[in-house]
């Protein structure tokens, strides 16, 4: 079978053998409900516990604040949508960088008569601190800045927004899906500046797909998405995926034990190839920025980005397009147009995101092919021009 080499983990992320061999007897021999009484049940529970335990760990919180959840997006419209339930329609302000898990539940509001207000963002992809200052103005009563955006990599100071913030006692979120396993994340630090609630996701991490959290202050009253049985404190009902939050916790512990190192190892390819991606003459998007230190996003002008992703599948390398691109949805990433790109130079975005298994030759062999695939693709504009 055809294996390009994988350089998208900001999308998803191999699951790790040591997580997979933790799960494996909760797909099989402990396959008890974890609210059932019996020893089976009490086992799955055990299980889920001691999980919780090890995100919470991770992320400096208690386990009492960690809602395990179906994943990043259900936590992110579990904080957007479940605060504003308990809250008079008020204003809601979130980045215009914000991962549509985000943005859509916050349209959502908008439509049942909250104001939506977007934080606007400079040229490096981080809040631009004389808009924060109007929103603040505007006395928002929910706020949701992600901590290091999924396309660019680039990182905010969500501490210092919340510090700003807190005089207007709004309820402050972020988004920590591509953070986490690639930053310290330390929740009790955050939540003393003013930040209240957190998202994590373990397959971004060596973890399963299906498995997330919502870490969050219980002071912060949320109603349900999801009514039933009571489970995770009653902010979540559903028999639990034992089996991926047995996962999730494992993905975590591990991650953080080698966090430091795999960040040193990812910074230095990144850096062999944004050296080697300037010299072909390719925009870097937020270089200036503190960034995710796996994460590069470029285009080369007059070069669509999907265009270029499929050409390099098939030259083996499995990159991102930054365009959300579609005969239906033909737009450019709403990132980099608040960010104030060009569209013409958006559409042709492309992502590459590195992961623990990557290595330099890898990069190396990219930025060949890249070159490659570059000069074709302009002797094709040549022809037809």
């Amino acid at each position: 079978m055809f294996a390009p080499v994988y350089f998208d983990h900001n999308a998803t992320t191999p699951l790790d053998p040591r997580v997979l061999e933790g799960m494996m007897p909760y797909l099989r021999e402990q396959y008890g409900n974890a609210s059932s009484r019996h020893e089976y049940g009490r086992a799955a529970r055990r299980a889920i516990d001691e999980a919780r335990q090890r995100v919470a760990y991770a992320v400096g919180a208690h386990p009492t604040e960690v809602v395990f959840t179906s994943g990043g997006s259900e936590a992110n419209n579990l904080f957007i949508k479940g605060a504003a339930a308990c809250l008079s329609p008020g204003l809601a302000a979130i980045s215009a960088i914000e991962h549509p898990c985000v943005r859509e539940p916050a349209k959502q509001l908008a439509r049942a008569g909250w104001r939506l207000r977007e934080i606007a963002v400079d040229d490096n992809c981080r809040v631009a601190g004389v808009d924060f200052q109007t929103v603040l103005a505007e006395k928002p009563a929910i706020l949701s800045v992600m901590l290091a955006n999924n396309e660019t990599g680039a990182v905010q100071d969500v501490a210092d927004l919340a510090t700003q913030a807190g005089s207007v006692r709004a309820w402050f979120h972020t988004d920590a899906v591509q953070a986490f396993g690639k930053l310290a994340l330390d929740f009790r630090a955050l939540n003393g500046a003013g930040v209240h609630a957190l998202t994590l996701s373990a397959h971004k991490l060596g973890g399963p797909k299906g498995a997330g959290a919502l870490v969050v202050d219980k002071r912060v009253e949320l109603q349900p998405l999801v009514a039933g049985g009571g489970h995770e404190r009653g902010l979540r009902s559903g028999t639990e995926n034992v089996a991926a939050i047995v996962g999730f916790g494992l993905a975590a512990e591990l991650a953080v034990a080698r966090l430091d190192e795999r960040a040193q190892q990812l910074a230095v390819l990144r850096t062999e190839l944004e050296t080697g991606l300037v010299a072909q003459g390719a925009t870097i998007f937020a270089g200036a920025a503190g960034r995710l230190p796996n994460t590069s996003y470029f285009a080369f002008a007059g070069i669509d980005g999907e265009t270029l992703v499929g050409k390099l599948d098939r030259a083996g390398f499995a990159v991102a397009a930054g365009a959300a691109c579609s005969s239906a949805n033909p737009e450019p990433s709403h990132v980099l147009l608040a960010m104030g790109v060009e569209s013409g130079l958006a559409r042709g975005a492309v992502r590459v995101s590195l992961g623990a298994d990557n290595s330099a030759s890898q990069v190396r062999d990219f930025l060949g092919a890249l070159n490659t695939t570059i000069l074709q693709l302009k002797g094709l504009q040549a022809l037809t021009s």
